[in-house]
Formats: C-alpha cells, structure tokens, sequence
C-alpha cells in the first residue's frame, strides 16, 4: 500500500501547481468573458421618428365670369383644374379651326420652322371665298394662281380666322370636306373627344360643338405641336396675294397669353381658347383655358385676364423642407443619442389644397458618423414623388469597452 504521506517538498510543489492551474483558469475564464463582451453582436437602434401630417395651403376661388361656360387646365396635369356654367356640349365658333389645324397636320405633318409643301391655288379656292362671304362668314382674299405653303394656309386660317382658307387645307389634305369630315371624327375618338363634333371646317355651322373639357385638351394638343404652336403666337403674317394679317387674340403678348383660338357666331358668342404662361416660384405654369358665350370680346378679355390671374393665385409654392430640418433621434443603451436630419431642401408648386403627404423611414443601426445617410424623406402630391436624404446631425458613437464588458450577457 503506498505511503499516504508527502514530504515537505512535494506538498510545496502541489500547492504551486493548484495555485498556476487556478490562475490559469480565472485568467482563460477572464480571456472568455471580455471576448464575450467585445466579440458579441450588439443589435442595431431603431430611430425613433417624428410623427408627420399632410402639408397643404388654403384654396382660393377662380375669378369666373356671371355669363357663358368654362374650364380651365395646366399643361403637364391632367383633365381641368376648375370649371364654370353648363359642362355640356355647345357651339365653338371658329376655335372649330384648331380642330381643322390638327387634323390637317396629321395628315401633312410640319415640323417647326419649316414651310411645307405649297399649294396653287385655283378657280375653285376663289368659288370657296365667294360662297364664305355669301354666307356671312370671315374670309381673306383669294386670287387663282397664287401660291401658298402649307404654312401660310394655315396662317391665313389661324390668325384672322379666315373661313375659306380652312376650306381650301380641308380639301387638299383630304379631297372633300366629307373626307375631311371623316378623319376628323376619326381623329377626335382617337384622342378621346367624344365631346366634340365638327360639321365644318370652319366653326360657322353652330353644329360645330365641344365641351370646355374637350377643348381644354385640344387647346394641349395645339401647344404641343411643334408647327402650330408657333403660328398661334404670332401677332400677324405677311401672307402672298393678302397682305400682312393681324391675329384677332387682342390678349396675344399681354399678361403671359401666348395663344390659342377666337371665336365668334351668334349662336355661340364670343369665344376664346387661351394659353398663357405664369411663374409660380421657379416654375413656369402653362395655363389653357376657354370661355365661350360672352356677351363681346371686351367683356370676354376682361374675364380671361381675371380668370388666369386668379388662376396663378390658386398655384402655391410650399417649402416642403429645409436642410437641417429633424424627423427623428437615434438613442443607445449606453446613452449615445443623435438627430436626424434633412440632408437637403425641398419644396413643390401645388395647385389649391392639394396635400403633399411626408413619410420618413430610417436604418436601424448601431453606431454612425456625423453626416452619414442613415435614410429618406418621401414627399408625394399628384403621382409625383421627392426624396430628400436624412443625415445623422452629429455621431452616433459605438459603446464603449467598459458598457460591452458590463453588458456582456445583454
């Protein structure tokens, strides 16, 4: 049986192994927690985000005139911005005309600055003259043999609103005016007018109607055509066998009207189809609007100049944002905290109350530099939609060795 009992020597040498394995042990046990603590994944911070509510200004009422009908649209927004009177189908006059221009270039199309091809006119243009001034409508000289570019036709038809003129291009692009009759109802449900109805070329017929809808559309079609968006703001014309004609807009180049269309007829009054321009902000906003059935063209320009300065005061430039502006905070458990900013300004043109909705969204994360994008801020009105980034306003600092190794199980 061994001998239970050490010697001096050995017991001293136990105890120095039990004390080494000892501290071993509490220095790997010490080395597992702080790498514990250091090494384990800390989760992200949520930002905490400010609660936000729709933007929108007051609206204001439209300057519309006690008689006739009307509406009135912006190019680059849809349908009509306001109306007034009966939205129904009436008598157009010789706005009737831009219908004519329309469908004669699609079927010769012109680009802009060009003349296009020419026409000689013959015995039966200066029949056509003789019958528009039997029946009492505007007209312009004719002389057979005369020759004409498709341009200056459409001059002679749009600016003194001459009636035989808008014959003469309706029978050489088609042939006849029933065939022209036909592309242009063709051409109306194509461009989804089932308001309109034309029975002439040139509006004299009162079944020549439309709605103040329709023809807001149309006066659009009309600015966007490269060719005859240039002749409707022309103030006159040196044209071959006429002379020089004056544009009947009397508001053309006043209070930012560029265009469109007169118009008149006993039945229908006196009409005009408008464009014009106004600043709102740093934009520039193209009006088209109509009034038909004025009493004359002085009571009709008065109501169209109230009418579109009534109209630029319904557009609002709303600053949606400035930079710097907070949407929220980011705070930690080890008492880091940090705001979240606009990175940039913002603003918008709206037309009336239409609401701008704000909804921010941010990252979740542990720690960040002052500066760095951390999300966005969504402005949405109208279909259309501003991003401004969200910046950190000042560091987001990581914890610290000493909260890791206090926190090191959470």
């Amino acid at each position: 049986m061994p001998n239970s009992r050490l010697s001096a020597p050995e017991r001293v040498y136990r105890r120095r192994r039990v004390t080494v394995f000892g501290l071993l042990a509490v220095v790997l046990l010490g080395a597992g927690y702080t790498s514990l603590a250091v090494l384990r994944p800390i989760p992200a911070n949520a930002a905490e985000l400010a609660t936000t509510v729709p933007i929108s200004q007051p609206a204001t009422s439209l300057a519309w005139p006690g008689f006739g009908t009307g509406a009135i649209g912006a190019v680059g927004i849809d349908g009509i911005l306001d109306d007034s009177g009966v939205q129904q189908s009436t008598p157009m006059a010789s706005i009737t005309k831009t219908v004519t221009a329309l469908v004669v270039l699609d079927e010769m199309p012109l680009a802009a600055g060009d003349d296009g091809p020419t026409l000689t006119l013959t015995d039966a243009d200066a029949r056509i003259y003789d019958e528009t001034i039997a029946e009492g409508g505007s007209a312009a000289k004719v002389a057979p043999g005369s020759v004409f570019t498709e341009r200056q036709l459409l001059q002679a038809m749009m600016l003194p609103s001459a009636n035989n003129y808008s014959v003469t291009l309706a029978h050489w692009a088609f042939g006849s005016m029933p065939a022209y009759l036909r592309a242009a109802s063709d051409w109306l449900t194509a461009h989804d007018l089932a308001g309109t109805h034309v029975a002439d070329s040139s509006g004299l017929d009162s079944s020549s109607r439309s709605t103040p809808a329709d023809l807001v559309a149309i006066g659009k079609l009309a600015l966007a055509h490269p060719a005859l968006s240039e002749i409707v703001q022309e103030q006159s014309a040196e044209l071959p066998v006429i002379g020089k004609v004056e544009n009947t807009n009397k508001l053309l180049g006043r209070n930012g009207v560029i265009g469109l269309k007169t118009g008149t007829t006993r039945e229908a009054g006196a009409c005009l189809l408008f464009a014009a321009e106004a600043t709102v902000g740093d934009e520039t906003i193209t009006f088209v609007g109509v009034l038909l059935g004025a009493p004359n063209h002085r009571q009709l320009n008065q109501a169209v100049t109230s009418l579109i300065a009534s109209a630029t005061a319904g557009f609002h430039e709303v600053q949606l944002v400035e930079a710097g502006d907070s949407y929220g905070s980011y705070s930690t458990p080890w008492g880091a905290t940090a705001d979240i900013v606009a990175a940039d300004s913002a603003s918008v043109v709206v037309w009336q109350d239409a609401p701008v909705t704000v909804t921010p969204t941010a990252s979740a994360v542990e720690f960040a530099d002052e500066g760095d994008e951390v999300g966005s801020v969504t402005f949405e009105h109208d279909g259309e939609s501003i991003v401004v980034p969200l910046v950190l306003e000042d560091e987001l600092a990581g914890a610290d060795l000493g909260w890791k190794l206090s926190n090191a199980f959470g």
